[in-house]
């Protein structure tokens, strides 16, 4: 049976509407994934698309229909506010399908996750070049074993994180062929786990709380990086913890 929802968040950012409203329209890979419905700077969404407002910096509605009668709305109002910040009021709406449970707790929670990484990316990499590795969405699943309901700790002990680690604390691990993970703890939940190094976002989804497998994706501001080879060498190491 299908169901109505809507998500509300209201966040403080640490950039100019500006900055805000290019994260958002153009620079998705660099925070949450690419869409396919990124728009450059400076240009203007094409007629008749998902685009229901477009009035930069200050507001941007996308409203998304399947032929099943489900749709999904996101409304992004952006306020400026001292210190050159800005708020961001984010809504997602729309109607689930079966097993709307799951879908609306994984919304809910995928959502805190995302828009706390576009604070990161805004304080700490604003502007910069960005290869997305993973899949749009889905990012890099693990295997079938990445979704016991113990999957996220053995992913934690795997990187080398306790139980008790938090925001801030140090994190460095090998991925295998894909480098070490050198940097700090800046998201931790029972199921998501953010770590912020030198030169990326690496994000660490618990998807096995929602009928699904642990999953990772990474978003590296450096020059150099073929992202099907890092996605290859990613997965390898996450289909190896869970061996």
């Amino acid at each position: 049976m299908s169901r109505a929802f809507e998500i509300t968040r209201e966040v403080d950012l640490p950039a100019a509407p500006d900055d805000v409203w290019t994260a958002i329209t153009a620079d998705t890979a660099a925070w949450e994934f690419p869409t396919g419905m990124e728009i450059p700077a400076g240009a203007a969404p094409p007629e008749g698309g998902p685009f229901t407002t477009w009035d930069p910096p200050h507001r941007l509605v996308i409203r998304m229909e399947a032929p099943d009668g489900t749709f999904n709305a996101l409304d992004y109002a952006i306020e400026a506010r001292e210190g050159g910040t800005a708020h961001l009021r984010y809504v997602h709406s729309g109607i689930l399908a079966d097993g709307w449970e799951d879908q609306y707790d994984a919304i809910g929670g995928h959502t805190d996750f995302y828009l706390h990484t576009l604070a990161e990316y805004l304080e700490h990499f604003n502007g910069r070049p960005v290869t997305y590795v993973g899949q749009p969405s889905a990012g890099i699943e693990g295997p079938e074993a990445a979704g016991t309901p113990d999957a996220m700790d053995v992913l934690r002990a795997a990187l080398g994180v306790s139980s008790g680690a938090g925001v801030g604390d140090a994190v460095r691990a090998s991925l295998g062929d894909a480098g070490t993970l050198d940097g700090v703890i800046d998201y931790s939940t029972p199921g998501f786990l953010g770590v912020r190094t030198e030169d990326g976002l690496y994000r660490f989804f618990g998807r096995n709380h929602y009928g699904s497998v642990v999953g990772m994706s990474a978003h590296l501001f450096v020059d150099g990086v073929d992202p099907a080879e890092r996605e290859a060498a990613l997965k390898a190491w996450l289909d190896g913890v869970y061996a």
